[in-house]
């Protein structure tokens, strides 16, 4: 079979990576078929397709290529050089389908799937484990990635369809989410042991006008919330410091470095007292958060269902 290249159309030189791989992937199965058995006839009865079909679609595949992959010999085939080529990439590329078809029938496998979860810093040391660990009583199979990172970034991760569930604060409200208030936690005015306001159990959090305060970044929706409360409390807060994660806040307050507003820890922190807000009144949503319209997968729906189970008893 010669090719005559005059009378062939070939793809534009300007055309993309991506138009080829439309233009070949459906074929490349087919291809692979005929040139294991170097038989038209028995690659059809394999493949379960119309003899004529076949023909039609390796003669369609060289045509796009522009080359011979085969030497037609009678009713066999063998492969031309540039068919060898083409199929030790094409074996390559059915076994990376393959591979990606296995992971993603795994990760959706109702007994043992994955459930890709995400969460705020502030709630890995206590409330995650104890939900996984309670959940997995009856699902004792299914897997977890987890993702430890602050509000904005997980509600970035959703849209990027790198999370499918995460819990957060405040509980977000977008036209392309779905959220669901599962809990509130209480803040604290955490001040340092030897500060003047460390022999009170209870303040307003007016009292602490002048203070420097330490907090998360902005983005955080911790920040958010503290930014909010001074504001209610009538001022803006005289930030000293600013961090990533509410344990080093701590550390900071321990240090003498400011106050800050914070949930209560996983541990008691030495060095530190902390204050109950009378007014306002201080404290956040703790909600979960999806892509609205987007399928679950059975251990994705398993899981929901059993956050949503735990409304007013999330936090420990």
């Amino acid at each position: 079979m010669v090719h005559d290249p005059s009378s062939q159309p070939r793809l534009s030189p300007t055309s993309d990576t991506e138009d080829m791989t439309m233009l070949l992937a459906p074929r490349l199965a087919h291809f692979a078929g005929v040139a294991r058995t170097e038989h038209v006839t028995r690659a059809a009865q394999e493949l379960q397709v119309p003899q004529s079909t076949l023909s039609r679609a390796m003669a369609r595949l060289e045509q796009d290529l522009g080359v011979d992959l085969f030497a037609r010999h009678g009713r066999t085939v063998s492969l031309t050089p540039a068919g060898r080529t083409f199929l030790t990439h094409v074996e390559r590329a059915l076994t990376e389908i393959e591979r990606a078809a296995d992971e993603v029938r795994a990760d959706a496998d109702p007994t043992s799937g994955k459930v890709a979860f995400g969460f705020l810093h502030t709630m890995g040391a206590e409330t995650v484990p104890a939900l996984i660990q309670a959940f997995r009583l009856d699902h004792p199979r299914v897997r977890f990635s987890l993702v430890q990172t602050y509000g904005e970034a997980m509600l970035e991760k959703l849209r990027a369809g790198e999370l499918d569930l995460c819990l957060t604060s405040p509980v977000p409200d977008a036209p392309d989410l779905v959220a669901r208030r599962l809990d509130e936690q209480k803040l604290r005015l955490v001040v340092p042991v030897d500060h003047r306001l460390a022999t009170r159990r209870r303040i307003r959090l007016a009292e602490a006008a002048e203070e420097a305060f330490v907090t998360l970044e902005p983005g955080y929706g911790l920040r958010r919330i503290t930014d909010d409360l001074c504001k209610e409390a009538g001022f803006k807060p005289r930030v000293a410091f600013e961090g990533e994660e509410a344990e080093t806040l701590r550390g900071l307050v321990a240090a003498g470095l400011g106050v800050a507003l914070l949930p209560p820890p996983a541990f008691p922190r030495p060095g530190v007292v902390e204050l109950t807000v009378t007014a306002p009144r201080a404290a956040r949503e703790i909600g979960v958060a999806w892509l609205d319209g987007r399928p679950d997968t059975p251990p994705v729906a398993a899981f929901k269902r059993f956050l949503l189970s735990r409304r007013g008893s999330l936090l420990p």
